[in-house]
C-alpha cells in the first residue's frame, strides 16, 4: 500500500465510528469473527481498544490484521484503522494509484 492511498484510506475513516470493540478478553475467537464480518460487508473499518484491554494497540492490530487477511492503515492511541479489498467485483472503495 503506497502512502497516498493510505492518507486516502485515513480520510475516509475520519468519519468512521468504531465497529468493533476489544476489551479484557484481548483478541478472542469472537472478535476476530466480528472484524472479519465488518471488513466483508466495508471493506474499511474502525476497531476501538477499551481501556480495560492492557495490551499494546501496535501488537493488536497487527495480529488481528493478520488473522482476519488485512491492512492495518493506522494506528491512532487505542484506535485501529483496518482495511481489506472486497471480493466483489464491484469495490466500495476505488484507491488512488
Amino acid at each position: 500500500m503506497t502512502s497516498k492511498q493510505r492518507a486516502y484510506l485515513m480520510s475516509l475513516a475520519q468519519t468512521l465510528t468504531p465497529v468493533v470493540q476489544i476489551g479484557k478478553g484481548s483478541l478472542t475467537p469472537e472478535v476476530r469473527a466480528s472484524a472479519e464480518e465488518a471488513l466483508a460487508a466495508r471493506e474499511l473499518i474502525k476497531v476501538s481498544i477499551l481501556q480495560n484491554c492492557l495490551d499494546d494497540p501496535r501488537s493488536l492490530a497487527e495480529a488481528l490484521a493478520a488473522r482476519t487477511h488485512s491492512q492495518v492503515v493506522r494506528v491512532i492511541g487505542k484506535k485501529i484503522i483496518l482495511y481489506r479489498e472486497g471480493k466483489n467485483e464491484k469495490k466500495k472503495i476505488e484507491l488512488p494509484r
